[in-house]
């Protein structure tokens, strides 16, 4: 699976993507609204991972990586994920630190929307987020979620819940049509 944007290129992860994604996900402050940052081995479980999600159902989270220089920055991607007891495809991502802030999360995540209504049968796609991630609850919203529901969880405390439909994506379709150079 390959996803291009103007500056991204959205790929498969591979084991020796490992290093690259332990300057995401092992990075404490990146980390801060997750149970604990990851170690190595942690990081080296999150690709096989995604890696059989690619073999079951034909996608999971991806490498983001610099068009321009094929560098890993983070991942993006769909997964299907326990939101409130009940299991929805869920687009999340990671940006290492020092490149977020710069529309990439965004990016990404438009990419993978656009490529999710085009290619499943997901009528909604959602992204949830520990309620204090006002960062990624931001992204949510610029990628063209609202906020969809709230609740209590012994995870997060609150977990805020976000979500597109289909009929949302394509009435802004038809009103915004991409062009080349859009996403």
């Amino acid at each position: 699976m390959i996803l291009e944007t103007d500056r991204l290129i959205l790929r498969e992860m591979v084991p020796g993507d490992c290093g690259a994604l332990c300057a995401v996900l092992a990075d404490p402050d990146n980390m801060r609204y997750y149970p604990r940052a990851f170690d190595e081995a942690r990081v080296r479980d999150w690709i096989e991972r995604n890696r059989e999600r690619y073999r079951i159902f034909g996608f999971g989270l991806w490498a983001v990586c610099l068009k321009e220089t094929g560098d890993v920055i983070g991942d993006c991607g769909l997964t299907m994920q326990d939101i409130g007891g009940v299991i929805k495809p869920e687009i999340g991502y990671h940006i290492r630190r020092d490149m977020q802030r710069q529309g990439y999360a965004k990016e990404a995540a438009a990419a993978v929307r656009d490529w999710a209504f085009a290619h499943t049968p997901f009528q909604v796609l959602y992204s949830y987020m520990k309620s204090t991630n006002e960062p990624s609850a931001r992204t949510a919203l610029s990628w063209g979620c609202r906020q969809v529901d709230a609740f209590a969880d012994a995870v997060n405390g609150v977990t805020k819940v976000f979500a597109v439909t289909r009929a949302e994506w394509e009435a802004r379709e038809r009103r915004f049509p991409a062009t080349d150079g859009d996403l």
